[in-house]
Order: structure tokens, then sequence, then C-alpha cells
């Protein structure tokens, strides 16, 4: 359990900001559910509940989640599930139970890049963009790239586009961790697959999406796909997998998901 001194609740952006870099040990407040299986100590916890980041919404070009929209308002939002198949509520169904997705947020998932995100892995497969104070708007892909640095992330973007999205996991039981997931989606025969929980953080397979970019599928080219994106990605173990079973499962769930989502289109 982690232990805290001072908890505050800016009402801006830009004095949550001073606050939270004024100090080493200041830290950013999301739902808490996983830091508290933490045993850090925190000087001043900030809280961004007076910014009012808890929504979803849509313009004409791009769906905004709020970075303090719980994984549950994801789930169940009607907005969020009439686009891409509903991707982003099957990846977090399956999140340990209906009381974590409630306090968990988005944008503390996002931020904090944890390699067994289901939400990360299926943003991945879209066209989504992250805007942070201080770092600005940027591509979520290069937003995982990048080095961890101190900083606000307030909003999440998805482009409104038609692209036909599937994601799927793979769990010794319904509510556990993954130990391996996987989203593709696409877009005018342009694919991009995506594999996470490798226990590494989501990654796009470049190498794989390519090759089935403009071409017309058969069983034959997604075996040999699934087969580059087991071997272009980095694949490690712990207690729930070894490297080589997560390697041989990533053909699997790279074949099945493709031809899930051709069978959307």
């Amino acid at each position: 359990m982690f232990t805290i001194n001072n908890v505050v609740q800016p009402e801006t952006l830009k004095e949550a900001y001073e606050i939270l870099v004024s100090k080493k040990n200041n830290t950013m407040l999301g739902g808490c559910a996983f830091l508290k299986l933490s045993n850090k100590r925190i000087e001043t916890g900030v809280d961004l509940s007076s910014l009012d980041l808890s929504y979803i919404k849509e313009d004409e070009n791009f769906i905004e989640i709020g970075a303090s929209t719980t994984l549950r308002e994801i789930e169940t939002s009607s907005l969020l599930n009439s686009y891409f198949n509903g991707i982003l509520r099957e990846s977090v169904k399956n999140i340990i139970g209906i009381q974590l997705r409630n306090i968990a947020t988005a944008g503390a998932t996002v931020f904090s890049k944890y390699g067994f995100s289901d939400f990360n892995t299926a943003l991945l497969s879209l066209d989504a963009e992250v805007e942070l104070y201080k770092g600005g708007r940027m591509l979520f892909e290069e937003f995982l790239s990048k080095s961890y640095e101190k900083d606000i992330l307030s909003k999440i973007y998805i482009k409104k586009k038609g692209r036909i999205a599937v994601y799927t996991s793979f769990r010794n039981s319904s509510s556990d961790y993954p130990i391996l997931n996987a989203a593709v989606s696409c877009l005018d025969d342009n694919w991009r697959i995506v594999l996470g929980a490798r226990p590494q953080g989501a990654k796009i397979a470049d190498k794989a999406s390519a090759l089935l970019l403009n071409k017309e599928l058969d069983e034959k080219l997604i075996d040999e796909a699934a087969g580059i994106a087991s071997e272009e990605l980095t694949y490690g173990s712990n207690m729930r997998a070894t490297e080589e079973y997560r390697r041989a499962l990533s053909k699997v769930l790279v074949k099945r998901t493709v031809k899930e989502v051709l069978q959307c289109r």
C-alpha cells in the first residue's frame, strides 16, 4: 500500500503540472487501482477530479476521451460501441471485474504504458492520438516509443475513419491478466497488426502489416503474415508464460484476428 502526505485538486492543467514537477516524489492520481499494489511514498498526489476530464464525445472528425474516463464508461459507451466494431469495449470487458473497471481510468492506463494493458493494444490498432500538457498532441504510437517523462495526459483522440477492427486475447481465466493479446484493423486494404502483453507493451508488427497491404488475402498469405509477426517482435517470459509459448501463440492470435476482420468487411 502506498503512503501519501498530501492530496491536491488543481483547477487548471497548468497548476497541476507545476505541482507535479515541483518535487520528485509528487505523483499523478488516476483511479489508483494499480498504485495500491505499490509501496510508493508520495509527497503530494495530484488529483484531476476538478478538471472535468471524465467524458466521451465526438465531433465531425474525432472521438475524444477525457483522461479521467473510467474503463467501465468505455465498456458501456454507446458512442464508442458504434465505431470500430466495438473494439474498445471488447478490450476492457474482461479486465478483473466491474469494481476495478469503475475506478481504473483511461488516462492512467495509457500514460503508464502498462505491458499487460488490453486497452492500449486495441487503441494502438486505431488512428489514435494523445494530448499531453507539456508534450502536446502526438500519435499514440509515437508516445509509446518515447521514454518516460513527467507530464499530464489530458485527452485521447481517435480518428473517425471507417476502420474495421477486432481485438482478441488469450488468458488462463476470463478475469486474469492476458498471456498475450492482439488487435488487427483494416482501412482501405491498409492493415495494422498489433500485439501486446508480450509481456512488454503494445507494438505494431510493421513487416507483417505491410505484407497484407493492398493484397487479396488467402490462407497462405495470412499464415505468412502471422509467421512474420511472431518473428519481428520480441517476447518475454514471466509467471504466466514463456517467451517460446508467447511467440507460438502470436501466430494463432494474428491468424485468427485477421480472419475475423475479413469476415467483418
